[in-house]
């Protein structure tokens, strides 16, 4: 029919009739041939709208879908969904068309912007029409059962009751919490918002038959209700499975690796004690004696782990769970998870002396920033490995270093031993301030070593705050009180501890540009994502204040007390990003990257990209470009094209914030598209932008092998070349010497990691990827970047938090992932020589010489040709002498040949790790369990902290990591151990091999 049709006249026509059924024909008719004729019935649509508004007209609703067509096609989409509405249930939301597919987002959209502010007073209620639109898509995106789709939309709308539907309805409820937890996190905007979505989510967990326990406490973790996790937490360890306890120290493990301090110490601290039994039960050692089951294993050590109340005793349970909590507490604290670490990164370590030896060598004594620059590599290149070889070995070297260059070496000590908190302050205990004395040691070694007693107890300042808070007190000697105020700052961050505050505020209060400056930092540090009233007054006292230095300080710590805000933060932000000091203003910057850290917000992409463009401060500019790296970590391949025409800009110093930011969102990723960018900006004009290239570079490509991408080996000899140059600018060659400490960093077992495997984000490692980038204008603040080093480790434990010896599969090439190869010492052939004079005379008997020698050559080779012809027709003992004489050139020959022609043994495809193992990033998803294992995890994760379950426990366990950091070597102790030993200890500590008997007489 469709065929015959030439024109809607005819139809048009019939609109005008007055019987109801000529009406509903022709609407009928032009509602199928619309699609066709729809420029002809345009020009009808005041007859059809008058036939929708005559509410006597029983085919209203059809007439409405009519207009809602045509306008649609005249691209009017706002009167499109008006009459869409009007169409009701005609609007088939079913139907597979480009109408109802742009209609249904149209609604969606507006739906999601109108539901919101429902709530309010000043807002109208959101249409019932166009809730019923959503309503019928959402019910049937249940019913077909696309429920990602669903709770896609449901989200967008605020509709918790129809997410709640979805998750319920679909088929696998955990995949689809799942989904939900992870879109929350991705795209949901309004922190409020996002909180009632866990909050649902949490309700629907605990509802299910078996919770997932895990993501439960994630989810609490993010609401801050300490109380919900503590709950979990004990009841898993009263529990009498052991497979719940082992879940319990799981969790507790994840939730350490998201670096909220003051919320594990709340947790920790909300946990019960054991119950205490009357004294006429049986002592400790008979209930240990009797209980059976989930008893504690025979070689627990009870006397350290079981904190029983004086007088009283515990029954069996209690003891159990007594013993439990001693380990979750120890997990929770950080402990636990700290000395496991050290014990790996100083095990493994492969850091290459070589390189530091050839970086020294190459830097000029009298260049400072090199010597500091060597000195701050050097930390970085074995931040946590406890390995401090190359500082003794060149102390003389080392103590050329004076004033702020002192500050910064000594505090490299804290970046090497970060971690080691049961001797700190012993290590550090020959540079510290020696109270009630006179002691003539500099002040910026002592200033420098408070710096590094932060740093080793960075975010776990339990044990050493009150010393800082001491010393701080005792000293009005401004490079002292910078040092005390970084390293409290440090120890206590996130705790918003209100008397070190004070304390701090004190300091800031006597306008010494030096201390007030590291004051400002560290009340930001102190205060992170508290958002408190205490910013207001920070911002006042900038104001007051006319040392630049303090107003630098301070503006970073206001951005840090808006970490993680959000929305709540945007009044302080326009305060900051109007004010007339340009200072402030780069603080804002801050702020805005902060506040919005990896939630990849418009809004906030948006307002940086319009001050890199605008702003008329350089500061400013390229504060709000290296900002993007904040914001975006979360989508790392987002980076590189947003910023791809600003690292082409004219202005350097949007350049820098251009190579900063990717470095910062894609940091330890690898990713391609970063390196390309970054690779010409390496070698920029401008000697600034080239440092800030490398460094990114360095960031990027960290464990990452040249196997993957062979750009790696071309950039580590772009590292070595401009060390080497002497005639290579200073920030260039700066930048060169800390990118080789940031590749090799950890010794080659860390990566830098700003979002923990359930995706929530590493507070402490953005908050020191933030202040390291302050290394700008003030060089110790390096030493930040090594709170965002996480390892690359797989490090499985028992129930005893002891690591068992056991083997489990990596499906890829080793060589994709192994250790760089070490450097080779350059041949003493390779020195240059300078050219010597050469007599004319001497030259023309020189000549001569070698032609009489070839000549002599070429008699022989014939005398040996021909008299092996001779001996080959002689016989007996002739023949077995030329035989032999020609042994030597056939094996020669053959060697040659073999070499030449032998094909290399194929790669294998898998290589067996063992526990515990590097695993770097791109590895993880080639890890697979064996299936006859001993041991099976109790969460799948390919890397980190995993608790694992003992299939044969009455089998011996064999363990690794036998090695304390304790008994390692120390500074403090004399340089006894060689380069070669330490750069071994990985052999040392796992492979060692056993000692030859001693002496003895044997008597038959």
């Amino acid at each position: 029919m469709a065929a015959t049709v030439s024109s809607a006249s005819g139809l048009l026509a019939m609109l005008n009739e007055h019987h109801p059924l000529l009406k509903l024909h022709a609407l009928s008719n032009l509602n199928a041939f619309v699609d066709h004729f729809w420029p002809e019935i345009s020009t009808s649509v005041p007859v059809i709208e008058s036939l929708y508004e005559d509410e006597e007209f029983d085919q209203r609703q059809l007439a409405a879908l009519l207009v809602s067509k045509v306008f649609y096609y005249l691209g009017e989409l706002n009167d499109s969904l008006s009459y869409a509405l009007g169409a009701g249930p005609l609007f088939d939301v079913s139907e597979d068309s480009d109408y109802v597919h742009t209609l249904l987002a149209k609604a969606v959209d507006e739906y999601a912007v109108l539901k919101p502010k429902e709530s309010s007073q000043e807002s109208e209620k959101v249409d019932p029409r166009l809730e019923a639109i959503v309503e019928r898509l959402l019910d049937k995106c249940i019913l077909d059962g696309k429920y990602q789709q669903a709770m896609g939309i449901a989200v967008e709308c605020h509709r918790l009751d129809k997410i709640e539907e979805a998750i319920i309805k679909s088929d696998n409820v955990h995949t689809t919490l799942s989904y939900c937890i992870n879109i929350s996190h991705a795209f949901v905007n309004p922190r409020e918002y996002r909180r009632e979505v866990l909050q649902l989510l949490v309700k629907i967990y605990q509802k299910l038959p078996s919770p997932d326990y895990l993501s439960i406490c994630q989810c609490l973790m993010f609401l801050d209700e300490p109380e919900g996790v503590a709950n979990i937490l004990e009841k898993l360890l009263r529990s009498e499975n052991m497979d719940d306890a082992l879940l319990a120290f799981q969790i507790a493990f994840d939730l350490v690796e998201n670096e909220r301090q003051a919320f594990l110490l709340n947790v920790r601290d909300r946990l019960s004690d054991p119950k205490p039994h009357p004294s006429d039960v049986p002592s400790v050692q008979d209930s240990m004696g009797s209980s059976t089951g989930n008893a504690p294993p025979a070689d627990v050590d009870m006397t350290v782990e079981a904190p029983a109340a004086v007088g009283n005793v515990l029954d069996p349970s209690e003891m159990t769970y007594s013993e439990r909590l001693a380990r979750v507490r120890g997990i929770l604290s950080g402990e636990t998870s700290i000395q496991l670490t050290l014990q790996f990164l100083y095990s493994h370590n492969r850091s290459d002396l070589l390189i530091l030896k050839t970086i020294k060598q190459s830097v000029e004594m009298r260049n400072s920033v090199c010597h500091s620059a060597t000195i701050h590599a050097n930390a970085i290149m074995h931040a946590g490995t406890t390995v401090d070889t190359f500082l003794r070995e060149n102390l003389d070297w080392l103590s050329r270093a004076t004033n702020w260059a002192k500050f910064s070496a000594t505090a490299g000590l804290g970046v090497i031993h970060r971690g080691h908190l049961q001797q700190g302050r012993s290590l550090m205990a020959p540079y510290l301030p020696q109270s009630g004395a006179t002691s003539g040691g500099s002040p910026y070694s002592e200033g420098g070593a408070l710096y590094a007693l932060g740093l080793i107890h960075a975010n776990h300042g339990e044990g050493i705050k009150q010393f800082l808070r001491d010393s701080l007190r005792s000293t009005t000697t401004e490079v002292i009180q910078h040092g005390a105020c970084l390293g409290l700052g440090l120890a206590a961050l996130g705790t918003a501890d209100e008397e070190i505050y004070d304390e701090v505020k004190n300091v800031l209060y006597s306008d010494s540009a030096v201390a007030g400056e590291a004051a400002g930092i560290s009340m930001g540090l102190l205060m992170v994502g508290s958002a408190s009233e205490k910013a207001s007054e920070m911002l006042a006292y900038a104001h007051d204040t006319q040392h630049e230095k303090i107003i630098r300080g301070l503006a970073l710590g206001i951005a840090l007390t808006v970490y993680g805000r959000e929305e709540q933060a945007d009044t302080l932000i326009e305060q900051m990003t109007r004010d007339q000091d340009p200072i402030l203003r780069y603080g804002g910057m801050y702020a805005l990257a902060l506040a919005y850290r990896g939630t990849s917000n418009n809004k906030a992409i948006r307002q940086l990209l319009h001050f890199a463009v605008s702003d008329v401060s350089d500061d400013v500019r390229r504060t709000a470009v290296l900002a993007l790296g904040f914001v975006l970590y979360s989508e790392p391949e987002q980076t590189p094209r947003i910023v791809s025409l600003l690292s082409e800009s004219y202005n350097p110093h949007v350049r820098y914030g251009a190579a900063l930011a990717v470095g910062i969102s894609c940091a330890g990723t690898g990713l391609s598209e970063a390196i390309s960018l970054l690779e010409p900006l390496t070698s920029d004009v401008v000697d600034f932008v080239r440092q800030g290239a490398l460094i990114s570079m360095a960031m990027v490509m960290v464990q990452t092998s040249e196997a993957s991408d062979s750009r790696v080996g071309t950039f580590r000899r772009q590292l070595e070349k401009i060390i080497l140059d002497k005639h290579e600018d200073t920030m260039s060659k700066m930048g060169a010497i800390l990118a080789s400490g940031i590749l090799d960093a950890g010794g080659r077992n860390v990566t830098i990691k700003l979002l923990s495997k359930t995706k929530h984000d590493k507070v402490t490692a953005v908050v020191g990827l933030a202040v390291f980038t302050q290394f700008w204008y003030w060089y110790p603040l390096i030493y930040f970047i090594s709170l965002a080093f996480s390892p690359t480790a797989f490090i499985g434990l028992n129930y005893d938090l002891k690591v068992p010896k056991f083997d489990f599969l990596s499906h890829a090439k080793p060589s994709l992932f192994e250790y760089p190869r070490p450097t080779t010492p350059p041949a003493a052939t390779s020195t240059v020589k300078l050219p010597t004079a050469v007599l004319s005379t001497s030259a023309k008997a020189k000549a001569r010489a070698k032609k009489e020698a070839e000549k002599a050559a070429i008699a022989e080779k014939m005398s040996v040709e021909e008299t092996s012809s001779v001996v080959a027709a002689s016989s007996g003992k002739g023949k077995a002498v030329a035989e032999k004489e020609g042994e030597s050139l056939q094996v020669l020959s053959f060697l040659v040949d073999s070499a030449s022609e032998k094909k290399p043994e194929p790669e294998p495809t898998f290589e067996i790790l063992t526990n515990p193992a590097r695993v770097v990033p791109a590895q993880e998803k080639y890890i697979k369990f064996l299936e006859d294992s001993r041991y099976t995890p109790v969460k799948l994760a390919p890397s980190g902290f995993v608790l694992l379950k003992d299939l044969r426990p009455s089998e011996p366990e064999v363990l690794s990591l036998t090695d304390s950091p304790s008994s390692m070597v120390s500074p403090a102790a004399a340089g006894s151990a060689t380069a070669a030993q330490q750069s071994q200890a990985s052999s040392m500590a796992v492979d060692e091999e056993p000692q030859p008997p001693q002496p003895f007489e044997c008597s038959l």
